[in-house]
């Protein structure tokens, strides 16, 4: 069914999406959380979810003032959306965070929350004495009040969801979406209530979604992907979702598949990885039963996306009913709320081979051997995008390979308490006066009007003049030897006698570390990335499973690459020659 943006009722702020659903469709489940089994472990109909809100929203505002900030810190399960919706009926600023099991003292999480400064920390009772012992050294000059909101009980004056709609206007931001931290420290995201409703509007108009549009979700939600994509589409759209937590997927990948096919899901996706590991796990003999006919957006957002992926998954879920045309290859990324662009509805996949020296030439030329790129489609409704040459700021033309800029109502209004670098980044003009764009970091071209990402400007490999690009190089590298075929791999440029070399960083199967010889894979990976690029690696390490570092939606840090080189933390193969300066495999190339 074709959706019309112009039916899709606007709203100011997400509590009164939520007030709405409370009041017109109050016994409707909203969201139900899958334990590890696929088993229903908790839900919440929408007056439940709104109740919980408002019980959760009284006490927080006991302890703090609308505008305060609260840092969520939970396990996966059904408290994190009792919390985040009751910061938002109670104008506290809700700062999604990690899992309390990580370590808080050190990393991107302690960076955080000095960062935001939250008067309170939401978390459950079970959790609780851990945090509290962690923010100790932290670094804090006043503690933060922790609160249990699983012991709050519903039992308050305002149960009832027939009251006035909760005023949110006062506090204009929503929340702070913490960045990945793939190439810079994790900065806060100012998004407001005006770009969560302009990117469900236009998500919904272009993905061809309604009320009867049911989603099935495992990204982590405090992570962007999962908690617009997975939670606030459905609310805004008054639908549903199945939700289950990252290691239920990350341990039976099947689990995802069995949801789709249980809940009937329109909507499902997730990371490239995650389409690798389920076409390369699943038998399909095994669960011949289940029916995907009904997975219409089956989308991937992940950097980059690789065509050879889709084309495996495509064909592992055929016999399920899964239809190619539902692959939806997508782009976006936290200052643009979440969606930027995406396909039409319905179209699948669409890829183009391109030639090898693009990176060089600074251009993508279509021809018929050279490298496949998938497109991740058109700039949605509202989106305002253009291609900027890095130097001059002048908008490029058809083809040509720039930073990708972008303007629009989902465009967030900057970072939280960073002056200098919101205006860095979100307050870009070209050449010809249009503006303010926010700058993506994000090197692509639009081919036909469709967008093709090339790399991360800030990840450039610069070495005697010639551009390259590390996601070409890691694909070669991953292609090279059936040892390395499915695992991470991670190519930076390092410093070495006043020039910049390239290391290569590729993780090795545990099959193949039990029989393979690692001066066979080394040869065959340098020999493809001299053959394909005519570039020499200087530098390659063998990793066991797990060894490139990501970020929690699975994208390769490679600056934490590069540092951990250079510091000598790598976590190389055990068998391989430990000498970073010569000796097989992470000698330099002959």
């Amino acid at each position: 069914m074709k959706v019309d943006q112009t039916t899709i009722e606007p709203y100011e702020t997400v509590a009164q999406v939520l007030w709405k659903r409370a009041r017109t469709t109050p016994d409707r489940r909203a969201f139900v959380f899958l334990d590890d089994r696929g088993f229903e472990q908790e839900e919440r109909s929408y007056a439940a979810l709104s109740r919980r809100a408002r019980a959760i929203a009284e006490v927080l505002l006991a302890h703090a003032r609308p505008g305060d900030r609260a840092a969520l810190m939970f396990e996966p399960g059904m408290a994190f959306l009792d919390a985040f919706f009751g910061c938002l009926y109670a104008q506290i600023i809700a700062v999604p965070m990690m899992p309390p099991k990580r370590n808080l003292d050190r990393g991107p999480t302690s960076a955080i929350l000095l960062d935001c400064a939250p008067r309170l920390i939401l978390t459950t009772a079970s959790s609780l004495a851990s945090v509290r012992q962690r923010l100790e050294a932290v670094g804090f000059d006043e503690i933060p009040v922790c609160v249990a909101v699983d012991e709050i009980s519903d039992a308050v004056d305002t149960a009832s969801p027939q009251g006035p709609v909760p005023q949110t206007e006062a506090i204009e931001i929503a929340f702070l979406q913490y960045t990945s931290g793939s190439t810079s420290l994790p900065k806060g995201v100012e998004v407001t209530n005006r770009n969560l409703c302009a990117n469900a509007r236009m998500i919904a108009a272009w993905m061809q979604q309604d009320e009867d549009s049911h989603f099935v979700g495992w990204a982590p939600l405090y992570h962007d992907q999962g908690l617009i994509g997975n939670v606030l589409q459905p609310l805004y759209l008054g639908s549903s979702a199945a939700l289950m937590a990252p290691n239920s997927f990350l341990q039976r990948p099947q689990l995802w598949i069995e949801a789709i096919d249980k809940y009937r899901a329109h909507t499902s996706g997730g990371p490239d990885y995650a389409f690798s590991v389920v076409a390369d796990r699943l038998d399909p003999a095994a669960y011949s039963k289940l029916d995907l006919s009904c997975w219409k957006i089956a989308f991937n957002g992940a950097e980059p996306i690789r065509a050879g992926v889709l084309d495996r998954f495509a064909r592992a879920l055929a016999p399920l009913g899964f239809r190619a045309e539902a692959l939806y290859p997508c782009y976006g990324l936290a200052e643009a709320t979440l969606f930027v662009t995406g396909a039409s509805a319905g179209r699948g996949a669409v890829t183009q081979i391109f030639d090898r020296g693009g990176a060089e030439a600074r251009r993508l030329v279509p021809t018929r051997d050279g490298q496949k790129l998938v497109s991740c489609g058109s700039a949605a409704p509202g989106i305002d995008l253009v291609i900027v040459d890095t130097t001059t700021k002048a908008r490029l033309t058809d083809g040509q390979i720039g930073e990708v800029w972008v303007a629009g109502a989902s465009v967030a209004r900057g970072y939280w308490r960073k002056s200098s670098e919101t205006v860095e980044t979100f307050g870009a003009f070209t050449t010809d006066g249009a503006g303010p764009f926010m700058r993506t970091g994000d090197l692509g071209a639009l081919v036909d009007g469709e967008l093709y990402i090339c790399g991360r400007l800030k990840d450039l490999i610069i070495i005697r003049g010639r551009n390259l690009y590390p996601q070409d190089i890691e694909s070669t590298a991953r292609g090279a030897h059936p040892a390395v075929s499915q695992g991470s791999a991670a190519a930076v440029a390092i410093t070495s006698d006043e020039s910049e070399k390239i290391l290569v960083a590729v993780e090795v199967n545990r099959t193949a570390r039990r029989s393979c010889d690692p001066d066979e894979i080394s040869v065959a990976i340098r020999r493809k990335v001299r053959e394909q690029h005519d570039v020499t690696i200087d530098r390659l390490v063998l990793l066991g499973p797990g060894g490139v570092p990501k970020t929690t939606s699975g994208k390769v840090r490679r600056n934490a690459v590069a540092q951990a080189f250079h510091a000598g933390t790598l976590p190389v193969w055990q068998g391989q020659g430990q000498d970073m300066e010569g000796g097989s495999p992470l000698a330099q190339d002959k």
